[in-house]
C-alpha cells in the first residue's frame, strides 16, 4: 500500500498557512490591525502553490484515477470545481490586499467575510481531498504512479524554506501552530 505520509505533511503545512490566515481574521473581527504584509506573503505563497503544484498534480492524478475507477471521474471533477472557486477568492483576496497596502481604501467588513469564507473553502477543500481522493488513489494507484504523484512534493518543502528564510516571524508561527485539519 503507498504510503500517504508526504500527502498528509503537505496537508499538515497547508492547514498551518490556513491557520496563520484566520489568526489574521480573528484579529480583524477584534478591530486590530494586523500585519498585510504577511498576509500578503501568505496568500502569495499560496497561489504560487497552487499554479506550481496543484494544478499539475491534479491534471495526472485525474488522468490515472479515471483511467481505473468509475467512482473517479465525478469526485475529480467536483474537486477541480471546489479548486477553481478557491482560486478566484484567493485571487480576489490577493487583490484587496495590495489595495490595502497601497493605502486604498475597501471595505473591511466585506474583506473580513471574504477572508472567513476562503478559510473555510479551503478547509473544506483539504477535507475533502484526505476522506475522498486519497482513499481513492490507495486503492486505485501503483506504488510507482503513487510515486511519481508524491515526488512533486518537494517542491512544496522549498518554498516552506523560502518563506522560513524571508519571514523568520511566519516560519515561527508556522511551526507553532496547531494543524486544524478537520
Amino acid at each position: 500500500m503507498p504510503n500517504v505520509t508526504q500527502l498528509r505533511q503537505d496537508h499538515a503545512n497547508m492547514a498551518r498557512l490556513l491557520h496563520v490566515l484566520s489568526h489574521r481574521h480573528r484579529t480583524l473581527v477584534s478591530g486590530e490591525r494586523p500585519d498585510f504584509r504577511m498576509m500578503r506573503e501568505v496568500v502569495d505563497y499560496i497561489l504560487d502553490y497552487m499554479q506550481g503544484f496543484i494544478i499539475p498534480l491534479e491534471r495526472q492524478c485525474t488522468q490515472m484515477l479515471c483511467e481505473r475507477s468509475e467512482d473517479a471521474s465525478p469526485l475529480c471533477q467536483r474537486l477541480i470545481q471546489q479548486y477553481h472557486t478557491l482560486h478566484g477568492r484567493l485571487s480576489k483576496l490577493s487583490d484587496n490586499l495590495d489595495s490595502i497596502l497601497m493605502d486604498q481604501i475597501i471595505p473591511m467588513d466585506q474583506f473580513i467575510h471574504d477572508l472567513r469564507d476562503y478559510v473555510e473553502a479551503h478547509r473544506d477543500y483539504l477535507r475533502a481531498e484526505r476522506t475522498e481522493l486519497f482513499p481513492l488513489m490507495r486503492d486505485n494507484l501503483s506504488d510507482e504512479e503513487w510515486q511519481q504523484l508524491t515526488d512533486a512534493i518537494p517542491h512544496a518543502r522549498a518554498e516552506l524554506e523560502r518563506l522560513q528564510e524571508a519571514y523568520p516571524e511566519l516560519y515561527a508561527e508556522l511551526t507553532e501552530s496547531e494543524v486544524v485539519t478537520a
